[in-house]
């Protein structure tokens, strides 16, 4: 069979036109039938699949060495930086400048996707639900950066070369703005993304890129209208508005339609991911006529699909791999093959060009940093989170290579910036892991519990069931509660299943109207329909919604902690991993779930409860779960001291408001110990909250105290035990800050942690009666160690003791001084906000400190001798000024 062989380049001159034919064959005759063309390179096919193995081998083994300490993909090796320089006949023969089209259109290609990913990662509503805290850093880190870059753009005439000038004034407005994009790669890049840093830093970046989203749409089009005329510009910008209003209407119901089409638990269709992948095309195409940059359009489109799964899940799991491994790696090459540093020859206009790279980063750190500071961040996270909102990566690489390609930037400069973007993309994320420590990422600033949950707003609760029995022990504590109209309750159900026969985890959320499957509905129904009847009971007094979480169990504590960060819940509830029968026999254990809780209890990004049921042995009707409660419901709190007794009251204190509800509170001290405690701030925070306490029921008859003395653990333990008879649950906090004689021989015999040592007592198997305990834990805050939260008090051998502090900013203190009286440092604080009056007595020398008056306590503050030196580290707004 004969081989067609290309015709020869020829060019034909007709009356001063010259017609071409492209010079570049496609197709290669194969090897064993090349008579013209010497190599297989001189085809365009079998160089570009050559070019994309090359690209795709050195890049992923680079990748495998770099990626331990988070560095960029190498892109520089294959251009004429180094390749070029070593071996030019091989850069030049499979990079050749007439192949470049190809690799071109591949990495735009490539672009476009890249942009619908990370749209498609984030969840446009966090823009709402952002806080004051997300919005100032926001509008901040947008707004001043850009007014610093329009100020120094109008000097760089003078300073620069006259036809460099433009091309630096476009470098020094993209590197002012840090996209979305790359502060969402750099957070999953640093495994920081579920933090409470990482949700700030997504926050402020998006809030910024849809604001300077509307400012260079905006501005385009009016420079469209002061160019041509001013009808047309409004012309312009009204035709864009209505187009992306439908086309964001059309593809926002089509996506939904998906999902609904989508079964519970199973894959979106192959021809719904075939057609959202045209889509995502369509709308760069669009974007360009619009007028505005093309890759707007696939992350604009990206954001309109709703996140997690069924369909967000998919197209991550279906694209990632591409994206990430393929396409982004060969963008990041096409500019490092048009990048040449040795190309730089002004050395005046590089220093000019370095200089305002520099001040463009500085200026970036500078606008996210002040703005946080405000905000009443920690120092370290500050700096952590401005060196996010200031890094650099592939968006403004594309930029710079846009310019490059119509000639805004020359080679120097382009070659230049993409160096600058190389450099900042190596060094921020090692500062950033240097810096910020990936084990607090659920910690958070803000306070999640009860204690700090306004008596009279939502109370937000997740409640986790790995079986309908603990559903129902869920709902029998919710049913006390009795939400009103005043005290409404906001319900997060997640029912647990253990990955079985399946290739990855999933996240199901019963609120989409997804198609229920035989499998998923079998399993999940009778949970969910426990707790949709639960909201019926009450309804307009409690919002519900429901997931299910398919994991293995090594990873289920990440899924509980994930759902409790994102819906800002105050209480996880967890079901004991134990179950016993009428004598006291185990029926049931699961080592799995007790090591979950552990975890859950050490990562918890909020308050968390450990519920122990024994509804199983009661040998009478259940009180809850058909109709609502009319029966006494006794509730029972052991109060020994401390920050997890305080929760566990606050939470009993809600639970008391309903008339059913009589709730005994058993206060214990130890023998020999006044009743207003050891003189500590626990103490006085103990004996504030239970004064608190009885004010707001004086005028009712369901609440009750008791105050015993014990001489040890085991008399603890004995006076514990008799509660079991009386009461129908028993709260208890896991942590206790009291008298630790009171605990002595209690923790050497401890069963279960989890559940701390009065826990431990309660949940015995010799106990058989139908008592259920909840176990609480506040929640674990972080602790903040800066010099804006401490106050030194130094020894002076000339004036005896000598104080300095710095204040805590934006805090309100209305007057404070000091004393110095013999060796002892009196301070004063006094602050009307909180009706607040405590003198801080404290001798160094000696290593003590006492309190005294002190009225309202309402705020935690700790204190600490270390060498002679004070520490007050304060978690409240409230500062000590010491002059």
């Amino acid at each position: 069979m004969d081989v067609v062989k290309p015709p020869p380049f020829r060019t034909l001159a007709l009356q001063n036109q010259s017609c071409s034919r492209d010079p570049v064959p496609i197709h290669s005759p194969g090897v064993w039938n090349m008579e013209e063309m010497k190599s297989f390179l001189g085809f365009a096919l079998p160089r570009l699949q050559l070019q994309l193995a090359v690209i795709f081998l050195l890049t992923q083994s680079l990748y495998l060495f770099l990626k331990r300490f988070h560095l960029p993909r190498a892109g520089f090796i294959l251009g004429p930086t180094i390749l070029g320089k070593i071996i030019p006949s091989f850069s030049k023969t499979l990079f050749p400048p007439e192949g470049d089209i190809f690799l071109n259109l591949l990495s735009k290609i490539g672009y476009i996707f890249f942009m619908f990913m990370a749209g498609v990662k984030m969840d446009p509503s966090m823009v709402m639900k952002s806080g004051k805290k997300a919005w100032t850093i926001g509008v901040v880190s947008m707004a001043f950066p850009v007014v610093f870059s329009l100020g120094v753009s109008f000097t760089l005439s003078d300073m620069v070369t006259w036809a460099k000038a433009p091309g630096i004034r476009f470098v020094l407005a993209t590197q002012t703005l840090t996209p979305f994009p790359v502060v969402s790669c750099l957070l999953i890049d640093l495994q920081i993304m579920n933090s409470e840093l990482g949700h700030l830093a997504l926050a402020s970046a998006l809030i910024r890129e849809l604001l300077s989203l509307i400012l260079s749409a905006t501005t385009s089009y009016i420079r469209v209208g002061s160019q041509g005329s001013a009808p047309l510009g409004i012309q312009a910008l009204s035709m864009f508005l209505i187009t992306a209003s439908i086309s964001g209407f059309v593809a926002r119901a089509s996506f939904l339609w998906i999902v609904r089409q989508t079964p519970e638990g199973k894959p979106v269709k192959e021809v719904h991911i075939i057609f959202i992948s045209s889509a995502v095309l369509v709308s760069a195409i669009m974007c360009d006529n619009l007028g505005i940059l093309y890759h707007y359009g696939p992350f604009l489109l990206g954001l309109l699909v709703p996140d997690g799964p069924p369909l967000g899940s998919t197209l991550v799991e279906r694209l990632e791999t591409l994206v990430s491994g393929w396409f982004a790696p060969l963008l990041l090459t096409y500019c490092g093959l048009h990048s040449d540093i040795f190309a730089v020859s002004d050395l005046r206009d590089q220093f000019i060009l370095w200089t305002v790279l520099f001040g463009a980063i500085l200026v970036k750190f500078t606008a996210n940093f002040a703005p946080a500071l405000i905000c009443k961040m920690p120092v370290k996270d500050a700096i952590a989170l401005s060196l996010v909102l200031s890094g650099q990566g592939i968006v403004e690489l594309a930029a710079f290579l846009a310019f490059r390609e119509n000639e805004t930037l020359d080679t120097q400069t382009f070659s230049t910036v993409a160096a600058a973007v190389c450099l900042t993309a190596i060094a921020i994320p090692l500062l950033v892991q240097s810096i910020y420590d990936r084990s607090r990422r659920y910690g958070g600033y803000q306070k999640r519990n009860i204690l700090h949950t306004p008596e009279n707003s939502e109370l937000r609760i997740l409640v986790t069931a790995h079986r309908p029995e603990d559903a129902m022990a869920a709902i029998n504590l919710l049913e006390a509660y009795s939400p009103t109209k005043e005290t409404p309750l906001a319900i997060y159900t997640l029912h647990l299943m253990e990955l079985v026969g399946r290739a990855h985890p999933i996240l199901i959320n019963h609120q989409l109207g997804q198609k229920a499957t035989s499998s998923s509905a079998s399993r999940s129904l009778p949970i969910t329909k426990l707790f949709d009847q639960l909201e019926l009971q009450h309804s307009g007094y409690v919002v519900l919604q429901s997931f299910t979480a398919i994991s293995l169990n090594k990873f289920m504590h990440e899924d509980i902690c994930s759902l409790a960060f994102e819906k800002l819940v105050s209480l996880i509830v967890l079901p004991f991993h134990r179950k016993w029968n009428a004598q006291g026999k185990v029926v049931f254990d699961n080592a799995a779930w007790q090591n979950m809780n552990r975890q859950v209890l050490q990562m918890a990004p909020c308050s968390v409860g450990v519920l122990v049921d024994r509804r199983k042995i009661q040998q009478q009707p259940q009180q809850f779960g058909g109709q609502p409660q009319v029966a006494p419901y006794r509730v029972a709190i052991v109060f020994l001291g401390g920050d997890d007794d305080r929760e566990a009251l606050a939470y009993a204190k809600r639970m008391a408001k309903s008339p059913h509800v009589f709730l005994t509170v058993v206060r214990f001290f130890a023998y020999g110990d006044d009743d207003s405690g050891d003189g500590s701030w626990d103490a006085m925070l103990d004996a504030e909250v239970l004064k608190d306490l009885r004010l707001a029921f004086a005028q009712t008859g369901n609440l009750r105290f008791r105050e015993e003395r014990v001489e040890d653990g085991p008399e603890l333990a004995l006076r514990i035990r008799s509660l079991e008879e009386a009461y129908d649950l028993i709260i208890v906090g896991r942590r206790h800050g009291g008298n630790s004689r009171m605990l002595a021989g209690l923790t050497e015999w401890v069963e279960f942690p989890e559940l701390g040592p009065v826990g431990d007592i309660l949940a015995s198997a010799d106990i058989n009666r139908p008592v259920s305990v909840l176990v609480v834990q506040l929640q674990l805050h972080l602790k903040i160690k800066s010099w804006r939260s401490c106050i030194e008090a130094r020894m002076s051998k000339k004036i005896g003791l000598v104080c300095s502090a710095q204040s805590l900013c934006s805090f309100d203190t209305h007057r404070s001084d000091t004393e110095n009286s013999g060796g002892v440092v009196v301070v004063r604080a006094y602050t009307s906000k909180l009706k607040f009056v405590c003198n801080f007595q404290f001798g160094c020398g000696s290593g003590t400190n006492r309190f005294a008056e002190g009225k309202s306590l309402s705020y935690d503050i700790h204190m600490r001798i270390e060498r002679n030196v004070l520490y007050i580290e304060l978690e409240s707004a409230f500062k000590v000024l010491v002059s």
